[in-house]
């Protein structure tokens, strides 16, 4: 048995960038000991190291000054040297930059050699985090040339170089020194460092558009760093940036609040605390907390002026003019000091430059002063070609806006498009469905401009078929399945249990904050995969373009009627033979409040309060419905089979509440495009059918035996079979299968809406790992055909989770349904499956058969078909 040797003090130092908890224990239990001067100074330097890393600046500065004077009273001028170097750093890092750079430069002074290096080493460090790149990159070139004898201090150097190079846009050379740290790190054993290396390959990755690598690298700096004992601000505000890249705001703002909260506690004024506010600030802009965005923006931008970090003061300042726009404001001074902080940060080099920007020209266009407008607009458009892939698309926008201010129509429409197949490229490279789901915030805004030129044009082709463009580019997207992952599989099963003891015990904060963390680790599992096959898109858009035109020939007998909005005006266009009309309805807002009223009633109806004239109440909301909706446009249906598109803040909706849509067969989709390639899927080779009831259901037993009739030799689980994993195993390829259990949707996050099993929920990520989802699938559960709208026209739900792993038809509520009258109309709904072959039919003839009774009728308007 081997025994860990007595830390002396020579072992600190190396010791407090390594495995930081060990130094500081080891440091305190020395100073308890009757030690000379320059070992006390060693140990409480190394104790400053551990302070100032985990965020306690003016503890470090404490401790570092108290080193300083034994430092003196050893009388070893290195060892003074070396504390005032560690003095310097600390200082400017704790918002004194002036103070820590002439401390620095006296330890640098009183250095030679070796000593010298590690000194400049320290000052390359604060002059990056200063925004001084050129300073910090000579300083950083000497200290390397210095230390060739020194791997951890070399290993060190060369990993602040990687950071200015990083900056500097100088990829080959940060990568060189990059690699060359990591080797170093890894030869010498240095824990810590080697975490901020994997750190800093999460950059790497950033800059080159791949975000689930650097979400991947993210992720495991945060275990190495976890498990180290440290806390490291930066590691919460690249994260910050990373959730803002793929779109997710609202995360990102509490994510990184919640740092910034802990770290307030320790540090008020540092550079990591400014850094900090201003990720929060970010994130709150792009959440549409204007309030917060400027609170915060503007506590940074007066921590950046202190630290004299000019280049972030600016950045800062850019954060608090785009809320103000956000806001409504345009007037000449905000554009006046837009157009100026704009030229700023593209003198310093500011990864928000093309933003800024884009901003100024929009302010410029607003005031009519074109030259200006033009100028700020073709600087932001230059990026669409260079930079992260994830930004290409605000620089076509930036082409688009800019060709819209000089009237050239024609040039207008082909940036629209290069920048809708820019963000496409951008999903395409994601494989969580959130992921992509959020990453649609460019590719809106360029289809909007494109469709607001369709709409001045009154051209109702023109109309859709942008609509279509990016509603099919975004969801036109490879299947993504997670590989066989053991620690997937146990997180799920994991939760499952735990969301079945919270069930059974009822509110359990213990319960809670396993249940919250099982789905932080499942959410962070699947953002790391990578669509596999994505290529450049150049398929998929040729692809997107012709499933559009065979989609349109397809329709045959269909009538297409596709609702979208501009400009908060809703308009239908519908497609009948080959008739194609564009029809103005209203205001979104209206539609949207009469659906809420209709969903309203029908979840009174089910649970069986009818009071007298119930139908008659019932009507009247659905016709004031198809008003709010289709307006005009209802006039051009006849009876004739529907297919619905609508954007994702109209997608649960219970259509055949609209008389116009009664007695038709009603199919919605997310796209035309995927409707059409929903009718392509082929059908498994083995006509398997599964079956299966959930706990808890009154009459589901009962209602599967009647469906099983209609499917003979069908696979039935049910009376405690309805597992996880044997409800996966029958649903896996199966050519017809249905589920009979409770629902529940997320709102909070729809990836973990669940239906209930025997073992505990079974939520979408569970879905995704089946190698193929079921042909056809019924889910007669509370809610399980609601999406949630993200953006204007994605989707996050049951629809946007299965229709790419190979579910064509899917019929699902809109709103918690009556368990008992969904029985007798789920066996209806089968019996004429059989007959009818079609989704959209058998749910109208399962319709009529509600007759008049209102809490049948208000369950059978419940469902919707979905897809195909």
């Amino acid at each position: 048995m081997s025994v860990s040797r007595r830390k002396g003090p020579e072992d600190l130092l190396p010791l407090a960038v390594s495995r930081p908890a060990e130094a500081f224990a080891a440091a305190t239990a020395l100073l308890g000991e009757a030690v000379d001067p320059g070992s006390a100074s060693i140990a409480h330097q190394a104790r400053a190291i551990v302070l100032r890393d985990s965020g306690s600046q003016a503890e470090a500065i404490a401790e570092l000054r108290l080193a300083l004077r034994l430092a003196k009273r050893s009388g070893e001028p290195s060892r003074v040297a070396d504390v005032q170097a560690t003095l310097g750093l600390t200082l400017g890092l704790g918002g004194k930059p002036t103070e820590g750079l002439a401390v620095l430069a006296r330890a640098i002074g009183a250095s030679k050699g070796i000593a010298a290096g590690r000194a400049l080493t320290r000052r390359g460090y604060l002059l990056r985090v200063l925004g001084r790149y050129d300073e910090a990159l000579a300083d950083l070139r000497r200290a390397v040339r210095l230390l060739r004898d020194d791997p951890v201090w070399e290993a060190r150097a060369r990993g602040h170089r990687f950071l200015v190079y990083a900056a500097l846009g100088q990829a080959a050379h940060a990568d060189r020194d990059l690699v060359i740290a990591e080797r170093l790190s890894a030869a010498t054993g240095q824990e810590l460092e080697s975490a901020m290396l994997v750190h800093n390959r999460a950059d790497v990755a950033f800059q080159a558009g791949d975000l689930p690598a650097a979400l991947a690298f993210l992720d495991e700096a945060g275990s190495r760093y976890a498990a180290l004992q440290t806390h490291w601000p930066s590691l919460a505000t690249d994260r910050c940036a990373a959730l803002l890249a793929a779109g997710l705001a609202t995360e990102a703002v509490t994510a990184t609040e919640e740092v910034l909260q802990d770290q307030l506690r320790h540090d008020s004024t540092g550079t990591g605390t400014a850094d900090l506010l201003f990720a929060v600030a970010q994130a709150a802009l792009a959440a549409g907390r204007l309030d917060l965005a400027e609170q915060r923006a503007a506590a940074a931008a007066e921590l950046f002026r202190r630290q004299q970090r000019s280049g972030w003061y600016a950045r800062a300042t850019y954060v608090t003019l785009h809320a103000q726009y956000d806001a409504g404001r345009r007037d000449q001074r905000l554009s006046t000091r837009a157009g100026r902080l704009a030229d700023q940060l593209d003198e310093l080099k500011s990864a928000d430059g093309p933003s800024a920007h884009l901003l100024a020209g929009r302010l410029a266009a607003a005031r009519g002063r074109l030259a200006d407008a033009d100028r700020h607009l073709a600087r932001a458009a230059s990026f669409r070609h260079r930079g992260p892939t994830f930004g290409h698309a605000a620089g076509w926008l930036a082409q688009a806006l800019r060709a819209e201010a000089r009237g050239a129509t024609a040039a207008t429409l082909i940036a629209c498009r290069h920048g809708l197949e820019a963000a496409t490229d951008h999903q395409r490279s994601l494989a969580a469905p959130e992921l992509r789901a959020h990453a649609a915030t460019y590719g809106v805004e360029l289809a909007a401009l494109a469709q607001r030129h369709a709409v001045l044009r009154n051209d109702a082709r023109m109309l859709l078929r942008w609509s279509e463009q990016w509603r099919a580019s975004a969801l036109a997207l490879p299947a993504v399945r997670p590989p066989e992952d053991p620690e997937l599989a146990a997180d799920l099963a994991a939760l499952r249990n735990v969301a079945r003891r919270l069930d059974a015990v009822g509110d359990s904060d213990r319960l809670r904050a396993e249940r919250n963390r099982l789905e932080a680790a499942i959410r962070a599992r699947t953002r790391r995969l990578r669509a596999e096959g994505s290529g450049d898109g150049t398929d998929a858009r040729r692809d997107t373009e012709a499933d559009f035109g065979a989609a349109i020939a397809s329709l045959g007998d269909h009538h297409l009627v596709e609702l979208t909005v501009v400009d908060g005006l809703l308009y239908a266009v519908t497609v009948v033979g080959r008739r194609v009309r564009m029809q103005v309805v209203g205001p979104v807002a209206s539609a949207v409040r009469e659906l809420e009223f209709a969903l309203f009633m029908l979840r009174r109806l089910a649970h069986g309060r009818a009071a007298a004239g119930a139908v008659a109440q019932l009507n009247a909301a659905g016709l004031r419905l198809q008003d709010a909706l289709l307006g005009p446009a209802a006039k051009d249906l006849n009876g004739a089979p529907v297919l619905v598109v609508p954007p994702a803040s109209l997608h649960a909706v219970p259509w055949a509440m609209l008389p116009a849509l009664r007695s038709a067969p009603v199919t919605v989709a997310p796209s035309a495009s995927m409707w059409w390639r929903a009718g392509l899927l082929p059908a498994p080779a083995h006509r398997r059918v599964a079956l299966v009831v959930g706990p808890g259901l009154e009459g589901g037993r009962n209602e599967l035996k009647e469906i099983g009739q209609e499917y003979p030799g069908s696979v039935v689980l049910t009376d405690g079979q309805a597992t996880a994993d044997q409800t996966l195993t029958a649903l896996d390829g199966a050519w017809t299968a249905h589920i009979a259990a409770h629902g529940r949707f997320r709102r909070d996050n729809p990836l973990f809406s669940a239906i209930a099993l025997d073992d505990g929920p079974l939520n979408l990520y569970d879905l995704s790992r089946l190698r193929r989802a079921p042909l056809r699938l019924v889910l007669s559960s509370c809610e399980s055909g609601v999406a949630a709208p993200i953006g204007a026209d994605e989707l996050l739900g049951a629809v946007s989770a299965l229709v790419p792993l190979g579910t064509a038809s899917l019929l699902a509520s809109v709103v918690a349904v009556n368990d008992a009258t969904t029985a007798g109309l789920m066996i209806d709904f089968h019996r004429h499956l059989r007959d009818r072959g079609s989704f959209g039919v058998a749910l109208r003839e399962a319709r009529i058969g509600a007759g008049d009774d209102p809490v049948a009728l208000a369950t059978a308007l419940s469902f919707v078909a979905l897809g195909r």
